[in-house]
């Protein structure tokens, strides 16, 4: 593997290691989006806060206490470790919330990271959707499955009963031609 797409993938994996389940929706949290776009998040926080007529709330929102400790003990050892002492509540942005902080963080860095962020949440949605086709299969499977299950019983009841016929049943006088030497010794 070449070493740019070898950094290519790490940068990537990076990423979606920071990228965080909260309130059913995949986002990004502002500590995050800082260092990767090499600023301090403080220095992050005031470029949005400045702005905040591009970030409605499916764009951006502040966590609860509540889901800040949630996230803090889901991770032993994670990018949230050091976050104890946090003053303030981290920000959270969805794939949206991302794609807007390109257009007010200008830099070289800014871009680049942008771009990876988006093409990551890109895949993520493609992948979710080719899981959904596949689940969508599986149940349309396991429908099919249950209703031959269904027949089958039916079949395995009938013969059954046919069996127990066969066994129960008086034996039947023979019909037909008889020779005179049966039954004699």
């Amino acid at each position: 593997m070449a070493k740019a797409a070898f950094q290519a993938l790490v940068a990537e994996q990076k990423i979606l290691n920071r990228i965080y389940a909260i309130r059913g929706q995949k986002l990004m949290l502002d500590r995050d989006l800082a260092k990767m776009y090499g600023v301090a998040t403080k220095v992050f926080n005031q470029s949005v806060k400045r702005n905040l007529d591009r970030f409605p709330k499916d764009f951006m929102f502040t966590l609860t206490t509540k889901e800040f400790d949630n996230l803090i003990s889901q991770f032993v050892t994670s990018s949230l470790s050091g976050w104890g002492g946090t003053r303030k509540l981290p920000n959270a942005f969805t794939e949206q919330g991302v794609a807007m902080l390109s257009s007010i963080l200008n830099s070289d860095i800014a871009i680049e990271v942008n771009i990876r962020i988006i093409r990551v949440f890109t895949r993520l949605r493609q992948y979710a959707l080719t899981h959904k086709d596949i689940l969508l299969q599986l149940a349309q499977l396991e429908k099919e499955a249950k209703s031959n299950k269904r027949d089958i019983d039916n079949i395995f009841t009938v013969l059954k009963e046919l069996i127990e016929q066969q066994q129960t049943a008086k034996p039947r006088n023979k019909i037909g031609f008889k020779s005179y030497n049966e039954g004699k010794g």
